[in-house]
């Protein structure tokens, strides 16, 4: 049997503790040996405007997970050109270790989507997917949809009940060009680097 690794995609524009905890969560609930976290390139369903540069993104999750010896940052989707999809990073995966078993993890709000993202059979046949519901009044509807993608695919889906953060990426980037602290809200090795780099500064604080 080979390993079981976890996957956590995102922007990380920027990675915070509520990503680093949620990893840490699906890690120990589900004996995973190790997690990648892989940033995105150019994601074709976001504002590619409002997200910082992959390189730049790719350094400060590196940071964050300096400390942790199973947390592994991946670049091939910023290595890709051109639009980023998870199903063509699950198959380059799959080829690469076909005796690794994949746990992608995403937020409850993504299983409500994942059937518009493009080729969602592919996604839900060659991983299992581990969906962190936060205890927000949606656990039956995650479940619903869930019961539908396992019947309509045969996907595996494992329902993970996760710690309810109230950090986001957004709040973060907004605080930055609003002057207010971000302490304790992302590690502390990210933090001196957005501010040696002056990231997501208000453009009238960078002229």
């Amino acid at each position: 049997m080979g390993k079981k690794i976890g996957i956590m995609g995102g922007t990380f524009n920027p990675i915070h503790f509520g990503h680093l905890l949620l990893a840490e969560q699906a890690m120990e609930t589900l004996a995973l040996d190790e997690i990648l976290f892989i940033p995105n390139g150019n994601p074709y369903m976001k504002n590619a405007d409002a997200i910082l540069d992959g390189k730049l993104r790719a350094e400060m999750t590196a940071l964050a997970l300096e400390d942790h010896p199973s947390f592994h940052l991946n670049t091939m989707e910023i290595d890709r050109r051109g639009a980023t999809y998870t199903y063509e990073t699950l198959l380059t995966l799959r080829d690469e270790n076909p005796d690794t078993e994949y746990y992608f993890i995403m937020g409850a709000d993504s299983l409500l989507t994942v059937e518009t993202w493009k080729n969602p059979d592919v996604i839900l046949q060659n991983c299992v997917i581990v969906a962190a519901v936060r205890g927000t009044g949606t656990e039956y509807k995650i479940q619903k949809i869930a019961s539908h993608l396992i019947y309509e695919y045969q996907a595996d889906i494992r329902i993970l009940p996760a710690r309810f953060i109230d950090i986001s990426s957004s709040e973060i980037r907004s605080r930055i060009a609003n002057g207010k602290s971000i302490r304790y809200m992302l590690p502390d090795k990210v933090i001196d680097y957005i501010h040696k780099n002056q990231l997501y500064r208000a453009k009238s604080d960078m002229e």
